[in-house]
């Protein structure tokens, strides 16, 4: 197996510490809002990982965690904006997260920590990083001191002084380097807090995936993963603190990161408002659908949100549903070693479109390898009558059938075929086919 390393910056064989115990941490939600589709990608990416590392090392020699955030500044002042308590707000995001992932098929990880379970590990790695002369303490906050590790930014790439122009980083006086980060801060009265050697307060977020990372993995674990926008500051401060902590070389052998989720070519994200959450798609599309339009592009490239690419999936989807299976057999290792090459679903979406057509064709081991493939990537967890059920729910009217192919002419008449194809991608994943003849364009169900 092959993965690409962010540290690196280049693709890796990957040699596990031990195969019988293969160890993923993946950071989790922090448990606000509902999550958006931007946040779907990485539960989906490394969710394909998961299964994938199950397939090569055994179901039962693979440990996934992922965490929930449950303790953040956001939480607090998104509990405050409702009039509600922190515990009424994480619980509820955290049913609703449940709930996504459920609708996405996303595996449930072999361990799920919260950060409120585990402040003692957090204290306790507070503790020793200031031993160690990491830390400081100034006025009951604990910072670590990104000076003292000569190794800092090597994940990013970059200096110190260039991370910190523009970047998320705190900005406070009481800091000896702008760089530097918090490890645990005050609680006022009307904020969470849990007594400590420095005064009531409560933990930044880097420390609480250092803390249960270590508990549940180890001080060196496998693969460290999340979305690209957590390099930094989050994963290039999980580094620092797990490794000047623990005396280790690293905390990750592996660092794989996402790419973002985009609108018109734009980052997708809450702070610009030009995101969809995953509870608004339920009514619209099945999960599968979601899961499959976006395993179409590879993980590190960013994926642009748009409604054709979703019609792609679910016209591939009916398609493929033609050799369900409830036999569950072993992958040809030639189809394995595709997804082994760095997650490549882009090609291994283009070898279950061949396996397709050697089914057409009559290939009866081919419809089943095309069954068990679909199953590897998260699909087909929906038998045959329920994906016709879903069918069925997609239906069209004869009128929006005809008001669709005339919008379609007038696209054609103005050479704006990009919106042309996209109808007609609609309409075949609606169930319609168009035929064009001697100008005019008739149409007919499958």
């Amino acid at each position: 197996m092959q993965l690409y390393n962010t540290i690196s910056r280049t693709k890796e064989k990957f040699l596990p510490l031990d195969a019988h115990n293969v160890r993923l941490y993946v950071c989790g939600p922090t448990v606000y809002d509902y999550p958006h589709v931007g946040n779907a990608r990485p539960l989906i990416v490394f969710d394909v990982l998961f299964r994938v590392l199950r397939e090569i090392y055994g179901k039962d020699s693979v440990q996934y965690v992922r965490n929930i955030t449950d303790i953040d500044d956001k939480i607090i002042e998104t509990a405050k904006k409702n009039n509600i308590s922190i515990n009424e707000l994480t619980n509820k995001v955290t049913k609703d997260f449940h709930s996504d992932c459920n609708y996405l098929n996303c595996l449930t990880p072999s361990v799920e920590p919260k950060a409120t379970d585990h402040i003692n590990e957090m204290i306790e790695l507070t503790t020793k990083l200031l031993e160690l002369n990491f830390a400081y303490i100034v006025q009951g906050h604990v910072y670590f001191e990104v000076s003292k590790f000569d190794s800092y930014g090597k994940l990013s790439n970059k200096k110190i002084i260039d991370l910190v122009a523009g970047a998320r980083v705190e900005i406070s006086d009481l800091k000896k380097n702008p760089a530097d980060f918090v490890l645990w801060k005050p609680s006022s009265l009307d904020e969470p807090g849990w007594d400590s050697p420095w005064g009531r307060g409560r933990p930044g977020w880097h420390l609480e995936c250092s803390a249960m990372a270590k508990k549940y993995l180890g001080t060196e674990f496998d693969i460290h993963a999340g979305g690209l926008d957590l390099i930094f500051p989050h994963h290039e401060n999980e580094i620092a603190q797990s490794v000047c902590a623990h005396k280790t070389k690293v905390l990750a052998n592996f660092w794989m990161h996402n790419g973002y989720v985009t609108v018109n070519k734009e980052k997708m994200s809450k702070s610009l408002g030009n995101f969809i959450t995953i509870n608004e798609l339920k009514n619209k599309y099945d999960g599968q659908v979601i899961r499959l339009a976006m395993l179409s592009t590879h993980y590190r490239q960013p994926f642009d949100w748009n409604e054709k690419n979703l019609e792609t999936a679910y016209t591939a989807l009916n398609k493929w549903y033609e050799f369900y299976s409830d036999q569950d057999n072993k992958l040809d290792l030639s189809t394995l070693e595709v997804l082994a090459d760095d997650l490549n679903t882009p090609m291994f979406i283009s070898k279950m479109h061949s396996l397709y057509k050697d089914a057409v064709n009559g290939n009866k081991n081919a419809g089943q390898q095309l069954s068990d493939a679909c199953k590897l990537l998260g699909l087909f967890h929906k038998n045959l009558a329920s994906w016709n059920n879903i069918k069925t729910s997609k239906s069209i009217t004869e009128k929006e059938i005809e008001n669709l192919i005339q919008e379609r002419k007038v696209a054609r008449d103005n050479k704006n075929f990009s919106r042309s194809d996209e109808i007609r991608d609609l309409l075949i994943a609606k169930g319609i086919v168009i035929e064009d003849n001697q100008g005019k364009t008739i149409w007919k169900y499958k």
